[in-house]
């Protein structure tokens, strides 16, 4: 199954370790296909999502919204979201 469209974020993991805490920074992605939404660890069927929103914050980077039944999963991205937002209103009309 070939994805419509692709959308960078940052997942930001807190890890204790010997020496200290420690940030490790992931970079993932959210694949839009024709009947669900893939993130690295969550899947949502495209009829469970009612809505995407994004709230720019500072230089270069947001919070990306995905709003779903199950509630509403922010996504840290530093480009815009336009077009695979626009991508799924494209096929949520159909």
């Amino acid at each position: 199954m070939d994805h419509l469209a692709v959308l960078p974020y940052i997942e930001t993991e807190r890890q204790v370790t010997s020496r200290g805490q420690e940030t490790v920074v992931h970079n993932r992605k959210l694949y839009l296909y024709e009947t669900q939404i893939s993130a690295f660890s969550r899947v949502f069927a495209l009829e469970e999502v009612y809505d995407m929103s994004f709230r720019k914050m500072g230089e270069g980077e947001g919070i990306f919204y995905l709003h779903t039944k199950q509630g509403v999963y922010p996504y840290r991205i530093n480009i815009d979201p336009v077009f695979f937002i626009h991508a799924y209103k494209q096929i949520s009309r159909v």
